[in-house]
């Protein structure tokens, strides 16, 4: 069992990050972690696995952890043995094999015999059976050094696996033996991902927000269900307390006019009976302070619904806050805009697709790009966006204004700060009191104005753009996105949903991510691996 009990997190600047976080975990439960980005999930799941020490708070377990990071790049110069952890005991089992046994060696080894065994079993089932262990991380590729850390699983064999975004960078294949795996195993498992089919394996959610954790006993649909459910009901609250506050408001009005004709009489009536100076200041000064009486037990009751609804609008979701606003593109739909007759290309001497490609493009489509890595996906984009031409067959492209946003957002150019970027784009001539409005529309505040590009996250960056796009006097006719949901959180890929539905033109999309690509209402599929299209 995994116990926390009021675990808190202060980063070295003494920002307060969480505070007096408790879950328990049981074991064989299997666990998705989620939250927005910078709410804590990676340094939760570090100071699980004993990597980081909570500022305070008390962390029981019994259970082994083992963890596999979102981020590798701090392993690169390790080989794969060492980023196993593996080294000593494969070098040691080697010199006992070769005659040299010492009582250095067996203690490094113990009654790990199978070592060798488990470790060739591992790797092959990620399918990495031809990996040399000395190789360096530095030169595989961000899905095989997943795949390497999945595998240190199944060779440690530990009770408890912490997974921070386990399916980034992992191809179809790679997912699906992931996916195989998490229904499988009898591991305590807690997760952190976007991923929403992974996140639909997994038996309970446990959601991080600023008020600590709340549990949802089901899978991410069912939690998705019963947020609906949490927003439905905050939306009726709010609209039932607007409905208060106007009914309080004039109500207020109405007293106030009543009470003040009550006066006006009163006075007259006063006048005309002759009443001293005296006696009718005393009767003014007892009126105005019945009025100001009356006056302050309304506007004290406005206030109150005011306070109260102002506490109900800030449990509103982020996105539904968020207004697009993209302009329709000035194509019409059916528009022929790239046609391909047996094109290919080479790659060191060799045709980098088995098959010539045949396919048309028309505006209006939303297309998924599919294709293991080096299937050719990337230099397939570049033939349709003109910055390559292919080295066999023949092409069509129309003119047309297109947007190719890339795993690392290079559009957003990092030299410049937050306005200066949106500034770029403001090629319509709104005043800066519009672009601020539309800045803020996509959740920066004026604080994050002048905030370097360049330390925006993943999930910033994209909205940032989205953003621009919006700026800009016209939407592009094409749009094309490369692996868009890797590195954003569950609440920014519901961002680029909502952004891409209501684009009218035309979609190319290249992701694993089916969910992603069933909520954009995909209509076609060109498949590199099978050199065909699927409508």
């Amino acid at each position: 069992m995994l116990t926390l009990q009021n675990i808190s997190y202060l980063h070295t600047n003494k920002d307060l990050l969480f505070d007096k976080i408790s879950f328990t975990a049981n074991r064989q439960d299997k666990i998705a972690l989620i939250g927005n980005n910078g709410s804590g999930k990676s340094t939760l799941l570090k100071i699980i696995s004993g990597e980081l020490q909570a500022s305070e708070g008390l962390l029981k377990s019994n259970l082994k952890p083992y963890y596999v990071p979102q981020i590798f790049g701090q392993f690169n110069h390790l080989s794969v043995a060492q980023a196993l952890q593996i080294d000593d005991k494969l070098n040691a089992l080697n010199e006992i094999l070769q005659g040299n046994v010492t009582e250095n060696h067996l203690n490094i080894l113990g009654d790990d015999w199978t070592i060798e065994e488990r470790c060739a079993e591992a790797l092959q089932y990620w399918q990495l059976q031809n990996l040399d262990l000395n190789q360096k991380l530095e030169h595989l590729s961000g899905g095989q050094k997943t795949k390497i850390f999945l595998a240190g699983i199944s060779i440690h064999k530990p009770e408890l696996v912490l997974l921070d975004e386990p399916s980034n960078h992992l191809d179809l294949a790679g997912r699906t033996l992931l996916y195989n795996f998490i229904q499988n195993t009898s591991c305590t498992l807690i997760v952190v991902s976007h991923d929403r089919k992974l996140l639909n394996l997994l038996d309970m959610v446990y959601e991080l927000t600023k008020r600590g954790i709340t549990v949802y006993g089901g899978n991410y649909d069912f939690y998705a269900e019963q947020k609906q459910v949490e927003s439905n009901a905050l939306n009726q609250d709010i609209h039932s307390k607007e409905k208060a506050l106007r009914k309080a408001k004039e109500k207020e009005r109405e007293t106030l006019e009543r009470q003040q004709k009550l006066d006006a009489r009163g006075k007259k009536k006063q006048e005309k009976a002759g009443i001293s100076r005296i006696m009718m200041n005393t009767l003014r000064n007892n009126a105005e302070n019945s009025t100001s009486k009356v006056k302050n037990n309304h506007a004290e009751k406005v206030s109150g619904i005011s306070r109260e609804l102002q506490e109900l609008r800030s449990g509103v979701a982020e996105i539904d806050k968020m207004k697009f606003g993209f302009d329709t593109t000035n194509l019409h739909n059916g528009k022929t805009l790239f046609t391909a007759i047996d094109i290919n290309y080479t790659f060191k001497n060799r045709y980098l697709w088995n098959k010539d490609l045949n396919f048309q493009l028309l505006s209006g489509e939303r297309i998924a790009l599919k294709g293991a890595n080096g299937s050719g996906k990337t230099t397939l984009i570049k033939i349709i966006t003109g910055m390559l031409i292919p080295q066999q067959g023949s092409i069509y492209r129309a003119e047309c204004k297109s947007v190719y946003i890339d795993q690392d957002y290079s559009l957003i150019d990092n030299r410049l700060l937050v306005y200066e970027m949106a500034e770029k784009f403001n090629t319509s001539g709104l005043q800066q009191h519009d672009i601020r409005m539309r800045l803020n529309r996509f959740l920066f505040s004026q604080n994050e104005f002048d905030k370097p590009c360049s330390v925006l996250s993943g999930g910033e960056k994209m909205r940032l753009l989205l953003c621009c796009l919006t700026i800009n006097n016209q939407s592009p006719n094409l749009i094309i996105l490369d692996e868009p949901t890797n590195n954003l959180d569950i609440q920014n890929i519901e961002i680029l949903t909502a952004a891409i539905n209501e684009y009218q033109g035309t979609l190319i999309a290249i992701s694993h991510d089916d969910s992603f690509l069933e909520q954009i209402n995909i209509q076609k599929t060109i498949d590199l691996d099978h050199q065909k299209t699927r409508i």
